[in-house]
């Protein structure tokens, strides 16, 4: 059962990144044809900067489980090889509490702020006055993904496994 929901939750990051892949290439697509509009056509472009801002912005909320489970942040470990394996292991379990509690948090806030642009059908302040609650539902998602992976994490570190009988 643990084999399962790792396999599962480690799929839906590497599906999550591949999302975050596509939103950026669509974002630089879009650039690329708002430029071509404004400076060859003199057209003014109305959605198209709407549209780079939310989509780079959900690719990189998306991407965020992914490079968790990849291990691709940004990590100071000077301190934590000055211990021995079981107080690094100690410490990587308490970092991995707190990132599933911020997480956690995070998926709590920014679902219920989706969920009043829903509701509250909230619109932004631009020309092309976009329905927020689209753009905002990648906050939700990926926050809860990024709570899966770090329950995925917690399990590995605990079991001392990368949850397939392999010790890392």
């Amino acid at each position: 059962m643990t084999r399962l929901f790792l396999k599962s939750v480690d799929t839906l990051s590497k599906a999550s990144a591949i999302l975050a892949g596509l939103l950026l290439l669509a974002a630089m697509l879009v650039i690329c044809e708002m430029i071509f509009l404004r400076y060859v056509f003199r057209s003014p472009t109305i959605w198209q900067t709407d549209f780079v801002v939310f989509s780079a912005t959900a690719a990189v909320f998306l991407g965020a489980p992914y490079v968790l489970l990849t291990r691709g942040h940004v990590g100071v470990d000077v301190i934590e090889l000055m211990f021995t394996p079981p107080v690094r292991r100690i410490l990587g379990i308490a970092g991995a509490l707190l990132g599933l509690a911020f997480a956690l948090a995070m998926t709590v806030a920014s679902s219920m702020f989706f969920h009043e642009a829903y509701v509250n059908d909230w619109r932004t302040s631009t020309v092309a006055a976009i329905t927020l609650w689209i753009p905002l539902l990648p906050l939700p998602v990926s926050f809860a993904l990024l709570t899966l992976q770090y329950v995925a994490e917690l399990v590995r570190r605990v079991t001392g496994t990368d949850g397939f009988g392999v010790h890392p």
